[in-house]
């Protein structure tokens, strides 16, 4: 094939799927504004102290987020409330926040609840007080201010008619309620942290004071839906001093992992594996591995949390690293409107593409017909014979210019042979 040929043939091809190839990218481009823009690399997750096990636990995401490229940025705090304050001033991406502190804050979503928080009353030996209403009159730490300490403590003792004007309540850390146990400046102290907190540790093993029995728990988990009854059984933590000497009944709020609601549904799941990896063991007060669950939710369910809950991460972030999962799930948005453009596409195309190549062909058998029809009247005059003749010549000239794909040129050669046999008629009639 020449050069001139070859260059028709393309011209050919591109009138063809030019168009074809327009309304595709057209598609292309639609699609392109539904997707969803890549996940950030680093996420903002608010805590509590470096000393409390919000801060462990956001240590130990940030090593497995790590893993997977994903930079998590620890920021301390006074404590739930206050993170829950960050997240609405977009200081972070996710917090760590304790059941019964949250107010249905708009744009906050739970993605379930971690593991028991449970509320520790220790008290000083001398006062002999079994129930929270003795504590009428007394030095109470509560929580320093913003920490959800603070807030369970306060309506746990407003069910017992204590507050302000009532008891001297005092907004004390967890190091400083401690400290002022000892030196008998407080009769008694709130603590929401986790069993293994120095602190408690200290004070479970401190012969001065001793850690309430809350034998009333089931009707404050009646009272405050959020707070669930738990036991601390004997000897569970010291089994060689017998520390508790006795199975304790506790109440304990659960802690919940809460995130903006604009956070990338990617990054979701990726705490929510985060969450499962170090949540999932069985604890002092949970016989089975229930948490991370979607109970005991602070705030609203995430969907993507509930989903996750239900049949586990989606399937290409279980088959696929993390960064390719995301794009494979990015572009089938752009997939498949482009795979819907391109099946009706591709059946209609090779038929326009054959039209149109025989078209070149098949317009000149309209005039080869004309005269042909005249070779068969009777009698032709000269000058009808010469006029039919001169359009015969002009046919074949014209059809030797028609340049087509090797694979239609029998379709040419075919049209010439039949210009001879109407130039052979012609010649009869004549």
């Amino acid at each position: 094939m020449s050069n001139k040929q070859q260059q028709r043939a393309y011209k050919d091809l591109f009138l063809t799927f030019g168009p074809a190839l327009v309304v595709v990218l057209t598609g292309f481009l639609i699609a392109s504004k539904f997707i969803s823009p890549a996940p950030p690399k680093k996420i903002i997750i608010a805590t509590g102290s470096k000393n409390g096990a919000y801060y462990h636990y956001a240590e130990r995401y940030r090593q497995q987020l790590g893993k997977l490229g994903i930079e998590l940025q620890i920021l301390e705090s006074s404590g739930s409330r206050d993170n829950i304050k960050r997240l609405l001033q977009h200081q972070a991406d996710a917090a760590f926040v304790q059941g019964g502190t949250g107010q249905e804050e708009a744009g906050l979503l739970s993605l379930g609840s971690l593991y028991y928080e449970p509320v520790w009353l220790f008290v000083r030996k001398n006062q002999n007080i079994t129930r929270l209403n003795e504590l009428m009159g007394k030095r109470i730490a509560i929580g320093e201010q913003g920490s959800g300490t603070q807030m369970v403590a306060k309506q746990l003792l407003a069910l017992n008619g204590i507050n302000a004007n009532s008891a001297e309540l005092r907004p004390l850390s967890s190091q400083n309620a401690k400290q002022s146990l000892s030196r008998q400046s407080i009769d008694a102290a709130f603590f929401v942290a986790a069993t293994n907190s120095p602190v408690i540790q200290d004070l479970l093993h401190d012969n001065q004071v001793y850690l309430l029995d809350f034998k009333r728990a089931l009707a404050y988990s009646r009272r405050l839906p959020f707070l669930s009854e738990i036991t601390l059984p004997e000897g569970v933590i010291d089994l060689q001093n017998n520390i508790p000497g006795q199975d304790v009944k506790m109440i304990a709020p659960a802690a919940n992992l809460v995130v903006r609601e604009d956070l990338h549904s990617a990054l979701v799941i990726l705490l929510l594996q985060a969450a499962t990896q170090t949540h999932r063991k069985p604890s002092l007060f949970a016989e089975t591995a229930n948490f991370p669950g979607a109970g005991m939710a602070a705030f609203p369910l995430s969907d993507v949390a509930e989903r996750y809950y239900k049949v586990g991460p989606p399937l290409l972030m279980r088959y696929l690293p993390f960064w390719a999962a995301v794009f494979v799930d990015r572009t089938m948005v752009m997939l498949i409107p482009l795979l819907a453009l391109l099946f009706p596409l591709f059946k209609i195309m090779p038929p326009v593409y054959r039209w149109r190549v025989r078209s070149k062909i098949y317009r000149w058998y309209k005039e080869l017909q004309e005269v042909d029809n005249a070779s068969f009247r009777q009698q032709l005059t000269a000058e009808q014979f010469q006029h039919y003749n001169r359009e015969l010549d002009r046919i074949e000239e014209e059809v030797n210019k028609v340049k087509t794909p090797l694979s239609y040129a029998d379709q040419l050669y075919n049209l010439l042979l039949h210009i001879d046999l109407v130039r052979k008629n012609l010649t009869e009639a004549g």
